[in-house]
């Protein structure tokens, strides 16, 4: 298995949007539907996450305020992370990743921390000081984060509904100082 990761410009957005908007819908749409916490609700549809990606995402990368990374294999897009890195002024020291997912049939491979990793590596190298994420407590993401030296900041209860609509449930906040 060999997966590459890669930092998507703003200038191939521009250039080849469609080449990344149906790998990237078909990720997100399968980790909702298959019950990742990453603010969307079941069902959701392929056209939902053409319009995140097209209004929310590609907006923000094409800025420069958004950082997004892809993880290939095997020629196809298997999962992706953001780093937010336009933040207001008094917290430029500092990013917020965002929706770390890879499909369901990808997962327990190895990827998702090749992507945080390839995600530190460029917050170091852009000088930030500090990356912060929220996840789902107790998500299997939380330990991932946490071998990776994120600490738990804390913890917020009944914080969002949960894909399936039926439980809330809390998130936890976490950080790592570079």
């Amino acid at each position: 298995m060999s997966v590459s990761i890669e930092l998507v410009r703003g200038r191939s957005l521009e250039g080849c949007l469609d080449g990344y908007l149906e790998g990237l819908a078909a990720i997100l749409v399968d980790g909702v539907n298959s019950g990742a916490s990453i603010s969307f609700l079941q069902p959701f549809s392929a056209e939902q996450a053409t319009d995140y990606w097209r209004q929310e995402v590609f907006p923000g990368v094409i800025g420069g305020q958004r950082l997004l990374f892809v993880a290939v294999l095997e020629g196809e897009l298997v999962g992706t992370v953001q780093l937010v890195t336009g933040l207001v002024p008094n917290q430029r020291h500092r990013c917020e990743v965002s929706r770390l997912v890879v499909l369901s049939r990808a997962r327990r491979r190895g990827i998702g921390r090749l992507l945080m990793e390839a995600v530190l590596e460029r917050a170091s190298a852009l000088g930030k000081k500090l990356v912060t994420l929220d996840t789902r407590s107790g998500d299997p993401s939380q330990k991932l984060y946490q071998s990776l030296g994120f600490e738990v900041a804390g913890e917020i209860p009944d914080f969002a509904l949960d894909p399936d609509r039926r439980h809330l449930s809390p998130t936890t906040y976490m950080y790592k100082r570079l």
